[in-house]
């Protein structure tokens, strides 16, 4: 590991100072991601600022049934939150099945999303990766494919973006409230992420010294009749293959409302707006579940591999929606 210095500043607008002021500096919070990619060399920061303690801590209720989540609330403490399993159980849901216990203390909400890939590539210094050194190329088209995208990758990058807790926030329509030097702003969870392009390296559309706060969750009723199913290779501490973050307001046999996001299979958490309006006035049954996971996954693009390619990834997902939904409806009819 490079040496680097370190700064644990007195509160978060001197945090933001003293990133912008050192290209070369990042921010540390649960450094369940940080930690192990200084390890492996991945990222050699020259300043490593602190940010534990200085950012808020605390679930907000804002009335109507929307929630401001601190960016220093820890994953396990947020899944556990007797508001967040009532109204947004999608978001409890898609917490624990992240990680582990371990992992959940240490994370929190203002990193979890900003976590790094988990691509072999990308954590070995010795193979070309563009996202880690733009312009080197990318080892993992027409190499181990496997576990990489099918939805959204470029002839740049097709690594997956790993978070859980993402996938559900994506769905819920969440708004990420941001300081910087210049000030605060928000944006849409939706916005934050960027496809690769021909510019792998920039993951979000943060700015240089720009520090999440918190995340806001919009009172959406839907909400409370949500689900997170997650596929993976082993029952816990693996990241999704694919996985499913949905909502759904079932009326009378009708599908009146939904939410859908997918994780596992593209650069981004990806927002399913295709899906969902198949979804909206057609009736709950397993015909329509699966036109609509037809209709997002028409711009799937499965690459192959030495390992045989991710193209099981395509009906694995279509399943995976379908039972999800399925789920849903059967509770609204019980």
């Amino acid at each position: 590991m490079k040496p680097f210095d370190y700064r644990s500043p007195a509160d978060a607008e001197a945090a933001v100072r003293s990133v912008a002021g050192e290209p070369g500096a990042v921010f540390l919070a649960g450094g369940t991601n940080l930690v192990d990619l200084l390890k492996l060399g991945v990222v050699e920061p020259a300043l490593v600022v602190d940010v534990t303690g200085v950012l808020p801590a605390a679930v907000e209720e804002l009335g109507d049934g929307a929630l401001r989540i601190g960016a220093g609330v820890g994953n396990s403490e947020l899944a556990a939150h007797p508001r967040v399993r009532e109204w947004f159980p999608v978001l409890s849901q898609a917490l624990l099945s992240g990680a582990s216990g371990q992992l959940r203390n240490m994370a929190t909400v203002g990193g979890n999303p900003l976590q790094r890939t988990r691509c072999v590539y990308f954590q070995d210094v010795t193979t070309p990766c563009n996202k880690r050194e733009p312009g080197s190329g990318c080892s993992a088209i027409g190499g181990w494919t496997r576990n990489h995208a099918v939805l959204g990758g470029s002839e740049h990058c097709v690594a997956v973006h790993p978070s859980d807790m993402a996938v559900a926030l994506a769905a819920l329509g969440a708004r990420v409230r941001v300081l910087g030097p210049d000030g605060e702003r928000t944006v849409p969870f939706v916005g934050l992420h960027r496809l690769p392009g021909d510019a792998p390296e920039r993951d979000t559309v943060l700015g240089h010294g720009e520090l999440i706060t918190a995340i806001d969750l919009p009172a959406r009723p839907v909400a409370r009749r949500s689900a997170y199913r997650k596929v993976r290779d082993r029952a816990s501490y693996a990241f999704a293959l694919v996985s499913v973050a949905a909502a759904v307001d079932v009326r009378d046999g009708v599908i009146v409302d939904a939410r859908i996001a997918f994780g596992g299979v593209a650069p981004v958490p990806w927002r399913a707006y295709r899906a969902e309006e198949a979804l909206r006035g057609s009736p709950a049954s397993e015909e329509s579940y699966l036109a609509a996971a037809d209709a997002e996954l028409a711009a799937a693009r499965p690459a192959a591999g030495l390992d045989g390619g991710n193209a099981f990834k395509i009906p694995l997902l279509r399943r995976t929606l379908a039972a999800t939904l399925r789920g849903l409806a059967e509770e609204d009819a019980r």
